[in-house]
């Protein structure tokens, strides 16, 4: 599993340079100004996130079962928050309102703050 989360968090820190980019230097010719802060703010939420799992693959306080769900809570709150917040910020450019899937932003947002509870949790109990 840790390869696995390693990986993740790889293709994610790249995901959130790319994205980032493409925020600071295509985005802003296409959106109003706080569509792309709004952008900008999935942009950084992602990349934090991509930054935990990458010290949670080498996190040794906590089981190999434990981290694979806080893997998967992370996972799942960033593609709900974090690319949520990319469709919203976008949302003048399609024909689709992404405003209709907008409530899944704040799951999203309750599923990172649950990932790093019981990353905390799990890692407090095993410190000697």
């Amino acid at each position: 599993m840790n390869k696995t989360i390693f990986l993740t968090a790889v293709i994610m820190g790249v995901l959130a340079i790319g994205l980032g980019a493409f925020g600071a230097h295509g985005l802003e010719k296409l959106v109003d100004a706080d569509s792309v802060a709004t952008f900008e703010t999935g942009v950084m939420y992602q990349m934090y996130h991509a930054l935990f799992l990458l010290i949670l693959a080498g996190f040794v306080k906590i089981s190999e079962r434990s981290k694979k769900l806080v893997f998967y809570l992370i996972m799942t709150g960033v593609l709900f928050f974090s690319f949520s917040i990319y469709l919203l910020a976008t949302n003048s450019l399609t024909t689709f309102d992404f405003k209709t899937i907008g409530f899944i932003t704040p799951i999203g947002g309750l599923l990172l703050i649950l990932g790093w509870i019981v990353l905390g949790y799990r890692g407090f109990r095993n410190f000697n």
